[in-house]
């Protein structure tokens, strides 16, 4: 029985998140895009980390005349964090601050993705910094998990 409740929990976390080879971690929302960003900046405020801005995709495209389902783009960051990332690899500071995108697919269901640390160590080849990203990997992980959560 045990080995079956294992495959279970298995199959429903691995259906919930994706990593694509592209390097972006994607967590289902049970919840909508905008209360999604809403919870995600609650997170970040209560952690004591820096909200950059809040991009809303959809409204911009509105406002030259086209569609676009809900998409929004929070940029945040730590310099605590991100600065020993970049002593590490400098090049790293083009893709901080970190940023979540939050999505509406063309089935109705939100989405929530970033940029896999691991994945950015790589791309930057990064040396020495396996604590940090781990740790980076860790924040994102609870943030995102968080915000999606019922």
């Amino acid at each position: 029985m045990r080995p079956f409740i294992l495959t279970i929990i298995s199959i429903f976390f691995f259906s919930s998140l994706a990593v694509a080879d592209n390097g972006l971690v994607s967590i289902k929302s049970n919840h909508s895009v905008k209360e999604t960003g809403d919870r995600l900046e609650n997170i970040l405020q209560k952690k004591g980390m820096t909200l950059f801005d809040r991009i809303d995709h959809a409204a911009g495209a509105q406002k030259v005349g086209k569609e676009l389902r809900p998409t929004e783009v929070i940029i945040f960051g730590n310099p605590k964090v991100g600065t020993p990332l970049m002593q590490c690899g400098q090049t790293m500071a083009i893709d901080l601050p970190q940023k979540a995108l939050i999505w509406e697919d063309e089935g109705g269901r939100v989405w929530f993705s970033y940029n896999d640390p691991g994945y950015l160590a790589d791309r930057h080849k990064t040396k020495g910094c396996l604590k940090v990203i781990e740790k980076v990997k860790n924040v994102l992980t609870n943030f995102s998990s968080a915000a999606t959560a019922p």
